[in-house]
């Protein structure tokens, strides 16, 4: 029969493999409290840095928690009837000041670095433009041929088989796989938000500003985001549905849209309100 000494140990090293083990768990599941699986680089970073942050704040906890059992045990009242008089020490405060100064650093450096790696535009493959409007986004792809169209929430009674409540769009963003993407973003009526949680990105859409993020998916598949600026009514009902392809289906793709999709003007309802600086 195994003693509570020898159980614990194997508590703490099951706990700890969890813990590690916590990427696994990163597919969307009902009631799951972890990140969605990296869909990006910039989404890789991300996690890294959260799961740098969830380190530290852990120690710090467990570190916080030993102090306050160890001065409730040993200076209550009945251990410690004669409290200490001193009200200084300088090693002490020291190490309480220094301490929390290195651990910000710690925190500093890989924050910059990932904020620098995502504003930092790399040389892109495709550009589109998303356009936010009181309650749906318009996309237009300048490189292909200038077409546009509207992706609109399908209602619950008419989603289909593997479709997702909320989250599916009647047309969806179609996107090559292994391609860099350089998206604008802009508005034309209120601020609403373009936010992609599995590729790490979430950047406003502003009237008369335009804003832009990069992508780059590493694989195939489907990927939902939502406006994530309160724009009014119906901001709860404003997804966003991406469809990453393989390059070859997306250029079928392409030539597809391009006749299914009206062609957007030369300049646009929402880019005709940009200041002349800002359309370049």
């Amino acid at each position: 029969m195994e003693t509570k000494r020898s159980v614990l140990p194997k508590f703490f090293v099951a706990l700890a493999g969890l813990c590690l083990a916590a990427p696994a768990w990163a597919a969307p599941e009902p009631w799951e409290m972890n990140l969605q699986a990296p869909a990006t680089p910039i989404a890789e970073r991300v996690h890294s840095f959260h799961d740098l942050l969830l380190w530290i704040i852990t120690v710090i906890t467990l570190f916080v928690l030993a102090l306050l059992v160890v001065v409730c045990f040993r200076f209550s009242e009945r251990r410690n009837p004669v409290p200490s008089k001193r009200s200084h020490n300088t090693l002490l405060e020291v190490v309480w000041t220094g301490v929390p100064v290195l651990v910000l650093v710690i925190i500093a450096i890989p924050s910059f670095k990932l904020l620098y790696f995502e504003e930092v535009q790399p040389p892109s493959d495709l550009t589109i433009k998303a356009i936010g409007h009181q309650w749906y986004w318009s996309y237009v792809y300048p490189d292909n041929g200038n077409f546009t169209f509207d992706a609109l929430m399908v209602p619950d009674e008419d989603l289909q088989q593997g479709q997702r409540r909320l989250l599916e769009t009647d047309n969806r963003v179609v996107l090559p796989a292994g391609k860099t993407i350089k998206v604008l973003v802009t508005a034309d009526d209120v601020i609403h938000s373009w936010a992609m949680p599995p590729a790490g990105v979430k950047v406003d859409a502003v009237p008369g500003r335009l804003n832009q993020l990069w992508l780059h998916f590493n694989e195939p598949g489907t990927y939902y985001g939502q406006c994530s600026e309160l724009c009014g009514a119906n901001h709860a009902f404003m997804p966003i549905t991406v469809e990453v392809l393989a390059p070859e289906q997306f250029e079928a793709w392409v030539k597809d849209a391009q006749t299914k999709f009206a062609k957007a003007d030369e300049f646009d309802v929402a880019a005709a309100k940009l200041p002349a600086s800002a359309r370049n």
